[in-house]
């Protein structure tokens, strides 16, 4: 019985899905006049249980809409401990829907403090204003008895100097 509802519901769902009207979908689904890509460095700070200087390169691409444009990021960088002399290389991912909404991202880590190394993937959630990235996160780093002074849950703060932009106009189609 359960199986013949679970059939029944997927095939009634298919049927709405290939039933739609082609042109409402293609218009719904229509891609911005103008995108943007942007470059350039970052220098940031990160504070956990520990202090790390971040510097790095980040690039985003931005849909150009008046409403709920889109924004991804990408970045890759390193961060250093002074004080603990651990050094750590990072690249991550963010996602943001509309001006004044919050990123989703996570980035993948390796950190050493040069007798041992450990690697780590995590989520990250923030906010973005003009060059200022607010992030904070959880960092799910492989085990290690020894080798614990790194940040596991860290707030970080990135100033992205943007140094290069690539505009791309889209033609409009004519129907």
């Amino acid at each position: 019985m359960k199986n013949s509802l679970l059939l029944l519901f997927l095939l009634s769902t298919m049927s709405l899905t290939f039933g739609q009207d082609r042109k409402l979908f293609e218009q719904k689904n229509k891609k911005p006049l103008l995108s943007v890509r942007k470059s350039g460095p970052y220098i940031g700070i990160q504070q956990g249980r520990y202090r790390h200087l971040e510097l790095g390169a980040e690039m985003q691409f931005k849909q150009v809409k008046l409403v709920k444009p889109k924004t991804h990021g990408v970045n890759m960088g390193f961060d250093y401990n002074f004080k603990e002399n651990v050094l750590g290389y990072s690249a991550g991912y963010w996602f943001k829907k509309g001006r004044l909404n919050l990123t989703y991202g996570g980035s993948i880590a390796l950190r050493s403090n040069f007798d041992e190394t450990r690697f780590g993937i995590g989520p990250a959630i923030g906010y973005k204003f003009l060059p200022l990235h607010l992030q904070t996160g959880y960092m799910f780093l492989t085990r290690s008895d020894s080798f614990t002074n790194t940040n596991q849950l860290y707030i970080s703060l990135r100033f992205v100097l943007i140094n290069d932009r690539d505009f791309n106009w889209r033609k409009r189609k004519k129907n």
